[in-house]
């Protein structure tokens, strides 16, 4: 008699891999310590308005020196383990003080960004009464664990998203049900509107509703899309608008004129783009591999929050370069989902359909993502599901950064509706 053992199924993710002995991340001390190093963090959320309580140091960890008691809101980060091998989803964590029956606001961020991008966001939608508000850093990203992510890319494309999708979306559903939320309105940002659209179209009763940000991955490629990548060049994005008084607006416009042919160089810049792209290759890759270039690197880049004051900026870009020089993980996982050019391998335009909880889609008015793949999303939805669709004015792609006060009034609003509706 033979008896078989039975394995339980293991989650998407696995144990926190090595990290690469091939880089200079030992010209940044301390870039291992994720778990115990919290001082960026602080300073940005300090900045937002928050007096956090940061998660205990791990054992043997030095104490941190005594202070005064913080002022400003109330808040808590917390590691909140999802698995028996100690993988955590880093979550900061708003609660309300009102009595009574709570709803739960739950942000998620983008690629190559975390919990701190909020931070100008947080003291406002904590005021509205009744709601607890959480932020979670996706697993692998931000300042959750870090463990390997196995990309599918040498099996079949379709292959290749399944697994992405199910590292992110099950994580979440994990994180979910350990912190004992029954149901929560969804707010995505980019990546992350991309990934809790698959939350909800996977675990539909635990969204009350979806509130997506400027998502990737809604709308189909334009014709003769993957022909110009082989030829050296992607096609133009058409930004034409049909003037809103002719009350017609296209599911998609068609670029009107041909591209000319890129340069030798251009055309070998983006060549090698593509492989490194195809080959789950990352700017955090460059970064973290790049010593101080790296750090130089991260400057630019926030270096374009030119009206934030000057403390603001140190602090986040102090935050943004710890959380990219930290251990290879899940950021491989856009090259998994999107091919260059930002188009999504699978669509999320074609699986919209089976959306049942209100959605509403919200956009920077400068935003390199076309508000019409939303437009044409909505069309797509269901009366019950179709709830909107917002433009932030005097702003791009970071919305919420880039002008708090417009999207806190939108997202406030949202909010107000489910309360008002019980």
């Amino acid at each position: 008699m033979t008896t078989s053992i039975q394995t339980p199924p293991q989650p998407a993710w696995g144990a926190a891999g090595p990290a690469s002995m091939f880089s200079l991340r030992w010209l940044w001390p301390g870039a291992d310590r994720a778990k115990d190093n919290h001082g960026a963090e602080l300073a940005l959320l300090t900045e937002g308005g928050l007096a956090v309580t940061a998660p205990a140091a791990a054992a043997g960890a030095p104490a941190p020196a005594a202070e005064a008691a913080p002022r400003g809101i109330p808040a808590e980060l917390l590691d909140v383990e999802i698995d028996e091998a100690g993988n955590y989803v880093h979550t900061l964590a708003i609660r309300s003080a009102s009595a009574g029956p709570k709803h739960s606001l739950v942000m998620t961020h983008g690629y190559f960004t975390g919990i701190g991008f909020y931070y100008r966001n947080y003291g406002a939608l904590s005021q509205v009464g009744g709601w607890d508000v959480y932020s979670i850093d996706w697993l692998g990203m931000g300042r959750s664990a870090r463990p390997p992510y196995k990309s599918r890319r040498a099996g079949s494309e379709d292959e290749r998203v399944a697994y992405a999708e199910e590292f992110f979306v099950e994580s979440l559903e994990e994180w979910r049900r350990r912190m004992g939320i029954e149901r929560m309105t969804l707010c995505g940002h980019s990546f992350g509107g991309y990934m809790t659209t698959l939350y909800a179209l996977r675990y539909p009763e635990r969204v009350e509703k979806l509130v997506l940000l400027s998502p990737i991955g809604v709308p189909d490629a334009p014709a003769g899309y993957d022909d110009a990548l082989r030829r050296g060049y992607g096609p133009e994005r058409n930004r034409h608008r049909t003037p809103p008084a002719s009350g017609n607006t296209p599911e998609y416009e068609e670029p009107k004129s041909p591209l000319g042919k890129p340069g030798l160089v251009q055309s070998a810049i983006f060549r090698t783009a593509m492989v490194l792209w195809e080959r789950n290759y990352s700017p955090q890759w460059l970064v973290r591999h790049s010593g101080p270039l790296g750090h130089r690197l991260v400057s630019m880049y926030v270096g374009r929050f030119g009206w934030l004051s000057e403390t603001q900026r140190a602090a986040l870009e102090a935050y943004t370069h710890q959380i990219t020089v930290l251990p290879s993980s899940s950021e491989a996982a856009l090259g998994d989902i999107l091919r260059p050019g930002a188009f999504a391998r699978r669509p999320l335009i074609h699986r919209l359909a089976g959306l049942r909880m209100p959605t509403v889609f919200v956009y920077g008015a400068e935003d390199w993502v076309d508000y019409l793949g939303g437009e044409q999303a909505l069309r797509r939805l269901g009366p019950a599901a179709a709830a909107g669709l917002h433009r932030v004015p005097c702003a791009g792609h970071n919305l919420h950064l880039e002008n708090p006060d417009g999207f806190n009034r939108i997202l406030i609003d949202e909010m107000a509706a489910i309360s008002a509706a019980g």
